[in-house]
């Protein structure tokens, strides 16, 4: 896997909407902590862009913004505003070839798991499933989470301590680190984002999903064989899950640990990332070690 270069004093940021709508003034805080962290910014005309519609803009707005920014030779960054839903609809139509010959950092998580996916399977560039424009609140400056994005951004050593969950199976694992939203991986089966996740840790997460859903995007995953050959399982924060009238009669852990049953591979419950508040920022496409005992798990950066 190729590393893009860790960011330093003067480096510059480009932040973009490639899915859907945010209120420029979303954008302001994080702007404002980035330029204190000592980086330079540059936004998008696609920040604040037709409030009016679910959108960043149009298609053609929000992937000629991208493109602007993948193709810019001055950027060693680029954080997306938000997630939603949209990328999808434009990845077919970006062309790499600049990004390629210049990688920068790809920052942002739910649905930036499109291009998370597509960069690290076609490309073999890490990217940064960390937290976007809207993670960057007044008075969490100091927030281990938020240090956690600038650690990772600028190439400090990264090492995360999870406590002990009862769902938790033990083992060790070393392997790349991908994966993301659970629902965008199962969108992306079959297609040219689809990823390899053979001798990899998998990471997912997701927000707002009936336990059915959970329980049958898991499927989809495992009768793809995604499940099969994984040197470990992370699971991060699924938030706002929700139980059908009549109940499914599983829990989440229960659910996953009903997908895995046949594999021996560690499998670590409440990472913290995804769409709560506190979000930790993982690199993707980069080795890691996850153990996993009784004390709780631990996930760390190996170089």
């Amino acid at each position: 896997m190729q590393q893009p270069p860790y960011l330093k004093q003067g480096s510059v940021i480009g932040i973009t909407c490639a899915s859907g709508y945010m209120p420029a003034a979303t954008a302001s805080h994080a702007v404002t902590v980035l330029k204190q962290w000592g980086f330079d910014v540059k936004v998008s005309r696609t920040v604040g862009l037709d409030e009016q519609a679910y959108f960043a803009g149009t298609d053609e707005e929000r992937l000629q913004s991208l493109q602007e920014m993948l193709d810019d030779p001055a950027l060693d960054a680029i954080l997306l505003g938000r997630g939603g839903y949209g990328l999808s609809r434009i990845i077919d139509a970006i062309d790499f070839t600049a990004f390629c010959n210049k990688p920068k950092w790809i920052c942002g998580f739910s649905d930036v798991t499109v291009l998370h996916s597509h960069i690290q399977q076609n490309f073999g560039i890490c990217t940064l499933h960390s937290p976007m424009c809207a993670a960057f609140k007044q008075g969490n400056e100091q927030a281990d989470h938020i240090l956690n994005f600038q650690n990772a951004i600028t190439g400090k050593p990264l090492s995360y301590q999870v406590g002990a969950n009862i769902y938790n199976r033990f083992g060790t694992a070393e392997g790349i680190m991908t994966g993301g939203n659970l629902s965008l991986l199962v969108h992306l089966i079959g297609t040219a984002s689809d990823i390899d996740t053979a001798g990899k840790i998998l990471f997912l997460e997701d927000t707002g999903e009936a336990i059915y859903h959970v329980d049958r995007m898991l499927l989809q995953l495992k009768r793809a064989g995604k499940l099969d050959r994984i040197a470990g399982l992370l699971i991060g924060s699924f938030d706002n899950i929700r139980d059908t009238q009549r109940t499914f009669g599983q829990s989440l852990e229960e659910v996953v640990l009903d997908k895995v049953k046949d594999h021996e591979y560690p499998v670590c419950f409440n990472f913290p990332a995804g769409h709560e508040d506190i979000n930790y920022t993982l690199i993707m496409g980069m080795p890691h070690r996850l153990s996993v005992d009784n004390s709780g798990s631990q996930l760390e950066l190996i170089r």
